[in-house]
């Protein structure tokens, strides 16, 4: 019974997404959205504390942990990041302008250093920095760079992350037709400390540049999917950061990793 729940969910999907890569003769892809099965893992994006400790734990779903200690240099940050992967975490999954997902964490920063991580959803020209879901030890919880729709959750809802804080992110790309009169939305939400859930609404992405040859109205292709943390190196004095990424869920592909209610499916639809 149980396996027949869960096929008739995949299946529901499957005809979901059907409707909508039928929705207009512009939404093409030559791919398909990616499903994951592990999670690939870059360190020293920014490296302005070569000397600091760093540890990594990759237990894709269930735990990605990143912790950068004993930073005692004068600088900006390091960052290290996430992204989903097809092959185990060996390469980061190149996700279509057409993909359509849902993917999440428990995102916890702790520590004595300053900083920020969330959620990233980086474009073609740059795979490990731009489009951050951010929380930040500052407060600011924001989305913004790359092909992100900016987004204040501080400025529209009052909210700010306390440093220990677990915060719920999540966030859903939706392509639509890929076009002006249909461009492809994301939604952004967060739950800190398992309070009420806010959401942004589905934001439009803009056209972007089509003669680049990467596609218009949405993410792009390729864009990788994924998390992020940066820990500041602060003034000299040794402080650490350690960013956690609990419970990684991904769905709403062809193919869902975890499997899905048609209530559950409605409400990315909402």
């Amino acid at each position: 019974m149980k396996r027949n729940r869960y096929l008739a969910a995949s299946l529901t999907l499957v005809l979901v997404l059907g409707a909508v890569a039928t929705a207009s003769a512009q939404l093409t892809c030559p791919g398909s959205t990616p499903v994951p099965n592990g999670a690939r893992v870059v360190t020293r994006i920014f490296n302005d504390c070569p000397t600091s400790t760093l540890n990594v734990i990759n237990n894709f779903p269930a735990l990605v942990s990143i912790s950068d200690q004993n930073m005692d240099c004068f600088g900006f940050a390091n960052l290290h990041n996430w992204s989903l992967s097809t092959d185990g975490g060996a390469t980061s999954a190149a996700y279509e302008n057409c993909s359509a997902y849902r993917w999440c964490a428990d995102v916890t920063l702790s520590g004595t250093a300053n900083g920020e991580g969330g959620l990233r959803l980086s474009p073609w020209w740059s795979p490990d920095v731009d489009g951050r879901f951010m929380i930040n030890l500052n407060g600011e919880i924001a989305c913004f760079g790359g092909r992100l729709p900016f987004y204040s959750f501080t400025g529209n809802h009052g909210i700010t992350y306390t440093r220990g804080t677990t915060a719920h992110m999540e966030a859903i790309y939706l392509p639509h037709a890929l076009d002006a009169g249909y461009p492809a939305s994301i939604e952004y939400r967060i739950s800190l400390g398992g309070g009420p859930t806010y959401s942004s609404g589905a934001l439009s992405f803009d056209q972007g540049n089509p003669a680049e040859g990467h596609g218009a109205w949405g993410a792009l292709f390729p864009h990788n999917v994924g998390g992020y943390f940066q820990a500041e190196t602060g003034d000299g004095t040794a402080v650490g950061l350690t960013a956690d990424f609990a419970n990684i869920c991904y769905d709403f592909g062809p193919t869902p990793t975890v499997p899905a209610t048609w209530g559950r499916i409605k409400s990315l639809y909402r």
